[in-house]
């Protein structure tokens, strides 16, 4: 509750009004059965006249005018409070998710989260509605029915309570089968939304391949799979109203059946009997919404079982003891000093072992190797992305850990495997490097990449709309345009990831010379795998099996590199020749 009441503390006036309004509502509930009995027996059947009735039943009306207002002030209220908690839960939840490492993500997949930020705070808001108009409303109602039935008839009342503890068996029973139901159902939700997702994104590479009986087959699964859980959490469900029903009806004719022989023999009126149901009718809707309330909040209940997962997750990088917080990258001098890294800890064999290297402020460094050596993996030291678990990653003679994570990755550009564009112009992508950009310089950066060409060849130009990751442009514009937005970013480290892997070779040509034109003063770090990519390089760094096997020059590894030698003459049509 002390994570939740930074939610509540914004809305108090709300969650305070709702409810009393609500207790309004009720008040005149427990009073209306009074004045109908009063008609009838003193208006009706007392004699009084029809001058009472009409008295009575202008009181009546009026008090269903206050009750109305009480029910819509309430139910606003309840809707304000709960929206809004929901609004401050789910943006909080969401700056987590921002906040998690590369390691953290790996622990969730994309569909379960997008369940968390959606689905299961939907259901805690929903909860939190129905408290606000039920919580006050439902024990109210109870409360002020059994003493209004206890004070016209103590005896008949008893029969009430013959049917209580049987109602507060029947829902304890209900509740124990629902929770652990509603959770499996939860998670079969996550699997629907992650299959869902994959499909969308990956829908061209699904029509490619002719997939689509497979993808069809494989959502029905998922789909079938939560329709079966849903079900299954549902027969719990829908055993809580037949039975809370059966049992108002057995007890409202019981009612009737010895309130009626109390009214032949003369000591009930038939307004007081007509009084009593209603209140036995209040009594049992009571139970019923304190049953709905338990049996939605153990849905609930699994929902924000799932939320606090996340929000309780432990951010296993941060830079609360970075020593130097205000530091921010100004050479891009990086030192690797004995680095050892791996990203499952239980694993016996390391992804990069005693890494050893230096790379000078304005330096352009190649780095190359065959698939799985560990290339992206020593990059992502640089800004941070995992953490060394042995040795330490230095920029500008400051270990990584001790800056700030924002002034890090703001000193450092990088353009993943993974090219990745979202919805939004052109000029908004490229303006992820700088959003206070100017145009010009967002037309300098994108020529740099040699993407303003055909930039300029769509109708809308620069305006041009991308669809979700960039999926109505080619393989290698999106490359180039990834390029251009680091480039815009004038970053003091540049770290290209096999990047221009789509890119011919006259344009990669291209790109590379202005590299060397417009940023002499950045440290380029270029992984590829040709070594056409690297060749002009101030030195390249050749890694196998997670360690450097060679330093140099393409001439000098030529020479004294096995490894490189062989990546070399395989691209080459050239013959390895004994030394």
């Amino acid at each position: 509750m002390k994570r939740y009441w930074k939610y509540i503390r914004p809305y108090l006036p709300a969650f305070i009004i709702g409810p009393i309004l609500m207790i309004v509502e009720v008040i005149g509930e427990v009073v209306m059965p009074l004045i109908l009995s009063n008609i009838i027996d003193k208006g009706v059947t007392g004699g009084r006249g029809v001058a009472y009735i009409i008295t009575m039943g202008i009181t009546m009306a009026l008090t269903a005018l206050v009750m109305m207002a009480g029910g819509v002030g309430g139910a606003y209220f309840a809707i304000k409070a709960s929206s809004g908690f929901a609004n401050d839960l789910r943006k909080d939840l969401f700056s987590k998710i921002q906040e998690f490492s590369f390691k953290n993500i790996d622990q969730y997949n994309t569909g379960s989260l997008v369940t968390r930020l959606t689905n299961d705070i939907t259901q805690v808001q929903n909860m939190i509605q129905m408290l606000m108009r039920m919580a006050l409303r439902a024990p109210g109602m109870l409360i002020g029915a059994l003493i209004m039935a206890f004070t016209l008839n103590p005896r008949l009342a008893l029969v009430i309570f013959i049917v209580i503890p049987l109602l507060a068996l029947a829902i304890y029973t209900i509740l124990k089968v629902a929770f652990p139901r509603f959770t499996a159902m939860q998670k079969k939700l996550d699997a629907l939304n992650t299959t869902t997702q994959e499909n969308l994104r990956n829908i061209r590479v699904v029509k490619s391949f002719v997939r689509e009986d497979h993808e069809e087959a494989r959502f029905r699964k998922a789909n079938t799979d939560l329709k079966e859980s849903t079900l299954n959490a549902m027969k719990a469900v829908i055993f809580t109203m037949p039975v809370m029903t059966l049992s108002m009806n057995i007890t409202t004719l019981a009612v009737v059946w010895f309130g009626g022989k109390q009214v032949i023999a003369g000591s009930m009126t038939s307004g007081i009997l007509t009084a009593f149901v209603n209140y036995v009718v209040q009594i049992l809707m009571s139970l019923i919404m304190v049953s709905m309330i338990i049996l939605n909040g153990s849905r609930s209940l699994a929902s924000a079982k799932r939320i606090n997962e996340v929000l309780n997750t432990d951010i296993d990088l941060t830079d609360e003891d970075a020593l130097h917080k205000e530091a921010t990258v100004q050479h891009g001098r990086i030192e690797f000093r004995d680095v050892c890294f791996k990203y499952y800890k239980n694993n016996e064999k390391w992804v990069l072992e005693d890494i050893n290297l230096v790379i000078e402020p304005g330096e352009t460094v190649g780095i190359i190797g065959s698939t799985g050596c560990g290339k992206t993996s020593l990059v992502q030291l640089i800004p941070r992305l995992y953490d060394v678990d042995r040795g330490e990653v230095r920029v500008d003679g400051i270990n990584v850990k001790d800056y700030s994570l924002r002034n890090l990755r703001s000193g450092v550009g990088i353009v993943l495997q993974k090219n990745t564009l979202f919805c939004g112009t052109i000029k908004e992508n490229l303006k992820w490097g700088d959003e206070n950009a100017s145009d010009e310089e967002v037309y300098r950066c994108a020529e740099s990449a040699q993407a303003h060409g055909f930039i300029t060849s769509f109708e809308k130009g620069y305006d041009t709309e991308l669809g979700q990751g960039g999926v109505n442009v080619s393989g290698g514009q999106k490359q180039r345009l990834c390029i251009a937005r680091a480039l815009l970013k004038k970053p003091r480290i540049l770290i290209l990831d096999d990047s221009t892997s789509a890119v011919d070779t006259a344009t990669e040509a291209r790109i590379r010379e202005n590299f060397r034109n417009m940023l002499q003063g950045t440290t380029k770090i270029i992984i590829a795998q040709r070594i056409s990519s690297v060749l002009d390089a101030d030195k390249i760094v050749v890694l196998d099996d997670g360690r450097i096997v060679g330093i140099g020059t393409h001439e000098e590894l030529l020479d004294k590199c096995g490894t490189y030698s062989e990546i070399y003459y395989s691209q080459t049509d050239k013959k390895v020749t004994a030394s």
